[in-house]
């Protein structure tokens, strides 16, 4: 047998049905889609990855219309598209929805090709790519069916496994409702566009329906209710593009899965480097704030620090960088915000992003300098307490080597999350750092309530016992008594981190493991 003569009627169908299964929802409907300023979804998978890696999964799959002959007429493909492809060289699962096909809503085949496509992720390890622009499930799927399915989570569909084998991130590209947001918040880092993009678990007419509220979906669930309040989704994005790009990047911080480390990036800023901004960053008045994320800049290696949840939780910094060319994750509280105190929303951002560079194996540093917990009526009646314990329980899980920085307050409850109380938790302070079970102000005026009230001149007795009390605060007298293990230059920081992410990474191999938990959404 020569060439394909006994098989060219086969190859011919085979062709024609590869090209049906290409052309989504058609020209009309993807020129609307554009008009809404969106891109298609395969427009999207070619931004996102790099040029030419994409190969598809299932392109075939969808609904065929036949003649009375039996003779294939068209096809309707899927309203997902699902395949390999690499990013950065990193082999990774991809899933687009395609909003010119149903809407992207979850129809069988559909479910199908993502169950098949994470099972794939979980048993190969690779990660996970979520471009999500779908309504969710639609109750047409009754019609065609003839039943209703009971709502329960596939046996076969590992979401939550997924969080705990590779990384999962997701960018929100148009009204997510229902499964459509479970597919964003399912993800170790989200993003969502601005102005463009909304996650909701009903939309507008089920709110309607439901509570007779009228209301739009961007004021419902827009980048401003969960980028800024809710914390559901971690960033916002100015554009599609600016999406792809935040993807990229996080996914370069981190390995293909929990058994892996994470891999070394461009160390061209020199680990020796000296930075003499530092060297006053700090004002001298503990009231007057000034700016951590500089402070981050000016250590971590240059141009590296990429903040997540920037928005939520205010009152804590979080962020992935590099020292000398290797992953890090950064915490850090601004005291901008709250003064830096821990908050409802601050834990909870706390406590996501350990478990997540927990779960990948990066190496924690935390730059301290928190007033406490929150305190006053709303704090206590939100149960702010309960958050920061959950923050302290996070640290004590960690496997991952830990490097604490005192930069200036650290008192009560909040102090004490500052890390892992077990195991070589290095830490070193700043000269401006000042500690103790409770702040000094107050303190003061519990402690010694009745001899103010008693004296003469109240307010120049609480300067005298205040001075008198800085004066022991110094770090300088608890690392005579190895309360703290070095007080050093603040220009000496980046070199001693450089130095220890160097060492960690002779502990990454063995605690990369199987985790016998999961990263929670």
């Amino acid at each position: 047998m020569t060439g394909n003569g006994e098989w060219a009627d086969e190859l011919q169908e085979l062709a024609r049905r590869r090209a049906m299964g290409t052309q989504m929802g058609g020209a009309e409907r993807m020129a609307r889609h554009h008009a809404r300023g969106r891109l298609t979804a395969r427009e999207r998978i070619g931004r996102c990855t790099d040029d030419g890696s994409f190969t598809e999964i299932g392109v075939l799959a969808g609904a065929g219309t036949y003649d009375e002959h039996g003779a294939l007429q068209d096809v309707s493909p899927a309203e997902t598209i699902t395949g390999l492809a690499e990013i950065a060289g990193t082999r990774v699962v991809v899933e687009a929805w395609d909003a010119s096909v149903k809407r992207g809503a979850a129809e069988s085949i559909s479910r199908e090709k993502i169950i098949y496509a994470e099972r794939l992720a979980y048993e190969y390890r690779y990660p996970v790519i979520r471009l999500v622009d779908t309504a969710g499930a639609t109750v047409v799927k009754h019609q065609v069916d003839g039943y209703a399915d009971l709502p329960a989570r596939e046996p076969q569909w590992n979401f939550f496994g997924l969080l705990g084998r590779v990384p999962v991130l997701s960018a929100c590209l148009g009204p997510c409702a229902g499964l459509g947001a479970v597919f964003v918040c399912t993800s170790h880092f989200s993003v969502m566009v601005k102005q463009v993009s909304q996650v909701f678990a009903g939309g507008p007419p089920v709110v309607a329906r439901a509570t007779g509220e009228v209301i739009d979906k961007e004021e419902l669930g827009g980048a401003a209710v969960h980028t800024r309040g809710s914390g559901v989704v971690d960033n916002a994005a100015e554009d599609e593009d600016d999406a792809f790009r935040q993807l990229r990047t996080v996914l370069s911080y981190l390995p293909a899965s929990v058994r892996e480390v994470p891999g070394r990036g461009p160390a061209d800023d020199p680990p020796g480097r000296r930075d003499e901004q530092l060297a006053g960053i700090i004002p001298r008045n503990p009231r007057t704030a000034y700016d951590v994320r500089r402070l981050i800049r000016h250590v971590v290696d240059r141009d590296s620090f990429f903040e997540i949840g920037r928005y939520n939780g205010g009152s804590q910094v979080t962020g992935l960088a590099r020292l000398d060319g290797y992953p890090v994750g950064i915490l850090a509280n601004d005291p901008k915000v709250y003064a830096g105190a821990m908050t409802v929303s601050s834990s909870e951002k706390f406590v996501r992003f350990v478990d997540m560079c927990d779960t990948f194996n990066i190496p924690m540093v935390n730059f301290v300098d928190v007033p406490g917990a929150a305190v006053g009526r709303q704090a206590e009646a939100a149960g702010t307490v309960r958050h920061v314990l959950r923050v302290a329980c996070a640290t004590d899980q960690v496997s991952v080597p830990w490097f604490t920085v005192w930069v200036r307050r650290a008192f009560g409850l909040g102090a004490s999350t500052h890390g892992p109380q077990r195991g070589a938790n290095l830490r070193v302070a700043w000269p401006s750092a000042n500690w103790g079970s409770i702040a000094m102000e107050g303190g003061v005026d519990a402690a010694f309530r009745r001899e103010l009230e008693s004296a003469e001149d109240p307010d120049a007795m609480r300067l005298e016992i205040l001075e008198q009390l800085r004066r022991l605060q110094s770090p300088m007298r608890t690392a005579e008594h190895f309360g703290i293990e070095d007080v050093i230059d603040p220009r000496e920081t980046r070199p001693r981190l450089c130095r220890w992410i160097t060492d960690a990474q002779r502990l990454l191999p063995d605690i990369a493991h199987e985790r016998g938990r999961t990263m929670r959404p």
